[in-house]
């Protein structure tokens, strides 16, 4: 009996190993490595090296042994775009790598350069099939998560300052460009959302804050793609000037979070603005943020890495059980266009541990700049570098000190659906926003009154679809209804007009209707001299101010408290005395840079 020899065959989804014998034909060889890989007998070709050269052709003469092909040899199987997936194949295939012959190849930089547009980073769970896709099938993989502290319980030496080993000594960070996202998409569901939320600058010129609200989905464009899918926006309490904004500890942020759970959603993202008027008559913005300036500022990216540290994705590869996170950055902003386009973000896993553990800190002067802090007395820090070219094309490393944010920043298509979605209802004159006192529009059962006898649907759950009202159902201080409101969000919820009629019946609805009925509503007027409706409760809309100082940047980032921040939005670009005055914009497009 010939002796056997196992052959080690590479693909893009891991090495297997195939069992075969010195005087076996090419093609008897070819025949077994279809079969254990699941292609078609055309759908691949095996080289010997990596460089695809040295294919071995499906020959019956030349035998393994003849090709010089050894015992223990490692070959390399690449998928051929042109052929066909074997049936097999098909049923386990993601739809967007159907049509490409290569189902199990949705990390494989040829491919995702090969579509369009083109992919940069590869999806989170791309990269898990990656790890996973061996022979051991990630058996030993482990995704650890970076720390920068030095590890408790080192016995053998007096504490830091005094004394420190290379045992309980953080690794030094090398910061490298992620080469995967956790999230591959932010979706609005319509321009409605987005619009309410850039009316705030609209109105007073003021930047504005807010959390995304909406639910993880499946991106189909991208091979194992995951999309934020944005619902609604939550406006927590803040104060917002032309360049700046400072958020404020918000007592209702658990409540709304409960809420919004029992609506099926989930505080997937915050956005922020970023918008100074260039001309008022055309209703354009000023371009600010691109590739000769910043996409993030330091700042920004110190506050999205909190948010995410604060948010952890799950992951069943880590030790820890969290890896990550799925926590996006949007960034409303002028575009290339002049026109209002929303960017979408995430730091990379290395910014979030430099975050977390208190080693980054933004330079003053400069908000395209980071700085990685240096070790004291109090804290060791360790030692963090990048690499950069030189004048004269070399790679050099360089000391964090200052670094480019570049380097901390995935960045995430955002888009608008072609057929709008409507998790809630849209109304003509919508339920106030929630903390917009500063514009007279204020929650409470005078607003709730108007807004009662404005929408006089039939439809009781057409009229009670509205995130920011049922949040006012539940946080205000005359009724509060958090006990007794989870029928109604349950009807919301499943589109359930029956449910939303029983709860319709009950004492609570039927004393919220008591407390409007003893509320008159309010004439609508329109403040003189702004071309803006307000209610007439004694508050005018506020006037448009004039741009800030050109030398005013940023401040640096300090958390306040848990849930409180303080940061300049970064509108340096505008020159000293330039007009502030903001045109009321339609929702502008969205940007449609590559992913």
């Amino acid at each position: 009996m010939a002796e056997s020899i196992i052959i080690r065959v590479q693909s893009p989804d891991g090495v297997k190993r195939i069992t075969a014998t010195k005087r076996e034909t090419a093609a008897a060889f070819l025949k077994k490595v279809a079969k254990e890989f699941g292609f078609q007998n055309n759908g691949f070709s095996v080289y010997i090296n990596r460089n695809k050269t040295g294919e071995i052709t499906a020959s019956s003469t030349k035998s393994l042994s003849l090709l010089k092909i050894q015992h223990g040899d490692l070959l390399f199987l690449f998928p051929s775009s042109l052929a066909g997936p074997s049936s097999e194949m098909e049923t386990s295939a993601p739809p967007g790598l159907k049509a490409c012959g290569a189902p199990n190849v949705p990390f494989d930089e040829d491919y995702l350069n090969h579509l369009e547009p083109p992919v940069k980073h590869m999806s989170f769970h791309a990269y898990i099939r990656k790890l996973t896709g061996g022979a051991d099938k990630g058996k030993f993989v482990a995704l650890e998560n970076i720390s920068c502290k030095i590890k408790s319980g080192c016995e053998g030496h007096l504490p830091w300052p005094n004394g420190i080993c290379t045992k309980c000594q953080p690794s030094a960070i090398t910061l490298n460009r992620q080469k995967y996202r956790h999230v591959d998409n932010i979706m609005f569901e319509n321009h409605t959302v987005a619009d309410r939320f850039l009316d705030f600058w609209r109105k007073t010129g003021n930047q504005h804050f807010g959390y995304l609200y909406g639910r993880y989905t499946e991106h189909k464009d991208i091979p194992l793609g995951i999309r934020a899918e944005v619902a609604a926006i939550y406006e927590p309490p803040q104060i917002g000037t032309q360049n700046s904004l400072e958020l404020l500890e918000d007592p209702k942020a658990e409540v709304v979070d409960e809420i919004a759970a029992k609506l099926g959603l989930r505080k997937v993202g915050w956005i922020f603005t970023d918008l100074v008027s260039e001309d008022t008559r055309k209703g354009t913005v000023r371009y600010s943020r691109n590739k000769d300036t910043y996409f993030l500022s330091s700042e920004e990216c110190i506050t999205a890495g909190d948010f995410q540290n604060k948010h952890p994705n799950i992951c069943r590869l880590s030790p820890d059980g969290h890896f990550g996170s799925k926590f996006v950055t949007a960034v409303a902003t002028g575009g290339p266009d002049n026109q209002v386009h929303f960017e979408g973000y995430q730091v990379s896993n290395q910014c979030m541990a430099l975050v977390r553990d208190e080693c980054l800190l933004p330079c003053k002067d400069a908000p395209e700049l980071g700085y990685a802090k240096e070790s004291s007395s109090e804290q060791y820090v360790p030692d963090v570098f990048y690499k950069d070219i030189d004048k004269f094309g070399n790679e050099i490393t360089q000391l964090a000190r200052p670094l480019p944010v570049e380097y901390l920043i995935i960045d995430i298509t955002t888009t608008f659906p072609k057929d709008p979605v409507y998790t809630f209802s849209i109304s003509q004159n919508p339920f106030p926003i929630e903390n917009r006192d500063v514009l007279g529009e204020t929650q409470d059962f005078h607003s709730l009154a108007t807004y009662l006898s404005q929408n006089t649907s039939s439809v009781f759950l057409d009229t009670i679809s509205d995130f920011h009202l049922l949040l006012f159902l539940v946080t205000n201080e005359v009724m509060p209804l958090q006990d007794s409101i989870s029928l109604l969000l349950e009807a919301v919820r499943t589109r359930n007009e029956e449910l939303a009629q029983t709860w319709k019946k009950s004492e609570q609805w039927a004393t919220i209707e008591q407390l409007c009925s003893k509320c008159p509503c309010p004439p609508i007027t329109r403040a003189q001299g702004t071309g803006h409706y307000s209610r007439a409760l004694g508050v005018e809309c506020l006037p448009h101010a004039e741009t800030p100082n050109s030398n005013e940047w940023p401040l640096l980032f300090h958390p306040q408290a848990q849930s409180e921040y303080s940061f300049r939005v970064s509108t340096s670009t505008a020159p000293s005395g330039a007009p502030r005055t903001p045109p009321r914009l339609p929702c502008g497009p969205v940007s449609t840079a590559p992913s």
